[in-house]
């Protein structure tokens, strides 16, 4: 074992590290005023951005979800990282050398033991080397003629990291083993299988390949294109599922063409690894393709966090399908998918019934680039696929095709569009407008099931939200915003309010972590300062609190300053002073005066103390007004 990382580089991570970079490889970030930024949640499937980013504290809170935290928690939760992983993640991308405490002794390590995830990305490293060196010889000719054919020069093989599988059975498997990878570790990364003989083989052999990269650039996994007729394998051979490797989630090419998502706003989805390769070639940087299975829920949550798919920002999404029959199908399933983007969604079909890979061989560049510029709402294709399957010439026909072709107006998003298409529907049918309008009503008042409908609609957890929409309340959350956000102008008087002060349990509890991470005096503020606080909540949902506070804007236009801070905490403490003047009056009342009189004037003197201090307190908080 490696032992535990020194604490003090720990700390050093999380000042070295911008949380805005980290995260940008994942979601598409803009401004949210105040300095903040804000995005769609990679957490969960939102419609309108909630999650936040202060990279002046090096934090980010969702306020949908309630997840948050610093860079080491973010990679923990996106990419499902160990918090060792995280940090030696991070320090790697800081250029810092990260030291091991063992047993009572710190001692540097040159070479720490790394977690899971780190060894199966270095292992799928050492592959790509290894396969791209085996490109270039004499037995990768069939590889290497497939990808000429196809117009790829050896440039082109370069920037995609085209490799090739050699014909024996276990050369990658002795040459990553002879690198210090074990058994187990080859078998997990999916590089390497059991033989029948009990022995450890390539999993992929005399297989053209395409290195799978995540959203960080790191190889995951691998598609294996079939060259060879005696191959008895399928056309297309990929990485089975790996804790690295999830099919589901993982997009060809979205390494590469991310920060073009993000820019245009606008993402193009192709079927293949050649046809994302020819589209980034003639000038279309946004297409990505699946890997071995259908575009899906997950897919869509990658692209709409690139995209900042929401209301005020719709992006486009432009699926190209090939025009035969199962290129339409897979349009069509497209469509159902539709109403989880928020953006508009185009499909574009090759006149030729062409992909892009074979467009751009016949006709050039310029071709695929008209493809995609020449798309058509994806709504229209499905109205007209729907149609055409019937004959429009019989009542039969008509009818029947309006009953199909109802539910697809029915689920257009953009209401206002509805009844511009249903006079089209109307007019493409040769039917009176009102039967086709009662269809599509009805077909829109259909109940459907959770599983039906997007994700964004059905029923979550609430986000844990301890605020009370209170005055009080909202003074108290202000108090301990900037005990988090500014604790070195907060410190010696926000320090002096204790726990008890605060109404609210969770405040309390806040407050209470604050005091057992050191105080706020203690504080220089920062990353460290707020996992600090975190980590010292027994309460879980003051745990998601210390998060949104702590990317929460203080209210108040400008710099916050010594005397903002000591109105706040006036006004906090009136609020309690006076809800303790109620109960002592309330209790005076009840006690008779002549019986218990020690009593009657022990509490009244308390009372004559308390009004004085909140008079105070009120001339106090005054000066902020």
């Amino acid at each position: 074992m490696a032992g535990r990382i020194r604490d003090e580089d720990i700390a050093l991570v999380r000042e070295r590290t911008s949380i805005a970079e980290v995260i940008s490889d994942t979601v598409t970030l803009r401004s949210a005023g105040g300095g903040n930024l804000k995005g769609l949640c990679p957490f969960h499937d939102e419609k309108s951005p909630s999650f936040n980013v202060s990279p002046a504290r090096n934090v980010f809170y969702c306020f949908g979800c309630g997840v948050g935290g610093d860079a080491i928690k973010f990679l923990m939760d996106a990419e499902h990282l160990s918090f060792v992983e995280s940090v030696e993640r991070l320090a790697a991308r800081a250029g810092l050398q990260l030291r091991y405490v063992e047993g009572d002794q710190a001692a540097p390590r040159h070479r720490p033991q790394q977690g899971q995830k780190q060894r199966l990305v270095a292992a799928h490293a050492a592959a790509v080397e290894f396969y791209q060196a085996q490109l270039t010889t004499a037995g990768a000719r069939a590889a290497r003629e497939f990808l000429a054919q196809r117009g790829f020069d050896r440039a082109a093989a370069e920037r995609y990291g085209c490799g090739f599988a050699p014909e024996g059975w276990d050369l990658l498997t002795r040459h990553l083993r002879q690198q210090g990878f074990s058994h187990d570790e080859l078998v997990t990364a999916g590089l390497s299988r059991p033989a029948r003989s009990g022995s450890l083989i390539d999993r992929f052999r005399r297989r053209l390949l395409w290195p799978i990269r995540d959203l960080a650039g790191d190889v995951i996994g691998f598609g294996a294109r079939k060259l060879f007729d005696d191959d008895d394998g399928p056309k297309y051979l990929n990485t089975p599922e790996t804790p690295i490797y999830k099919k589901s989630h993982v997009l060809y090419g979205i390494d590469q063409a991310k920060r073009e998502i993000a820019k245009q706003g606008k993402v193009v989805v192709v079927e293949g690894y050649t046809d994302v390769m020819a589209c980034h070639l003639a000038g279309v940087p946004t297409a990505v393709a699946t890997c071995g299975t259908a575009f899906g829920a997950d897919h869509i949550g990658v692209l709409r966090r690139l995209l900042l798919d929401t209301d005020a920002v719709a992006g486009e999404i432009i699926f190209t399908f090939d025009g035969d029959a199962a290129g339409q199908k897979a349009a069509l399933r497209a469509f159902e998918d539709d109403q989880r983007f928020v953006g508009r969604t185009f499909i574009a079909v090759s006149p030729d019934n062409m992909d892009p890979c074979e467009l751009r061989l016949a006709k050039g560049d310029l071709a695929v680039r008209d493809l995609v510029a020449r798309r058509e709402p994806l709504v229209d294709f499905a109205l007209r696929h729907v149609i055409n399957r019937y004959d429009l010439d019989t009542v039969d026909g008509r009818v029947e095709a309006m009953r199909r072709a109802a539910p697809l107006v029915a689920k257009i998003k953009d209401r206002e569009k509805r009844p511009e298409y249903v006079r089209k529907l109307a007019g493409d049918l040769g039917m009176e407008i009102e039967p086709v309008q009662r269809a599509v009503l009805a077909a829109g008042n259909a109940p459907t099931t959770d599983r039906d409908a997007p994700a964004s609609a059905r029923p979550r957890a609430a986000a844990p939200d301890p605020a009370v929409d209170s005055p009080q309340s909202m003074v108290e959350r202000e108090a301990l915003k900037l005990a988090l956000q500014e604790p070195v102008l907060a410190g010696p008087m926000f320090d002096a309010v204790e726990a008890p002060e605060y109404r609210h349990p969770v405040h309390q509890a806040v407050r209470a972590a604050i005091a057992a991470a050191g105080g706020a005096s203690a504080a220089a503020g920062g990353a460290v300062w707020i996992e600090s606080v975190r980590d010292a909540c027994e309460d879980l949902a003051a745990r998601a609190l210390v998060g949104e506070l702590a990317v929460e804007p203080l209210r108040i236009a400008g710099e916050p300053d010594p005397r903002y801070v000591s109105v706040t905490m006036a006004r906090l403490q009136w609020g309690s002073v006076t809800a303790r003047i109620r109960d002592l009056k309330s209790k005076i009342q009840r006690i008779n005066p002549v019986n218990h009189k020690d009593e009657y004037f022990a509490l009244f003197g308390e009372l004559l103390s308390l009004e004085q201090h909140a008079r105070a307190l009120r001339e106090q908080a005054a000066g902020g007004l």
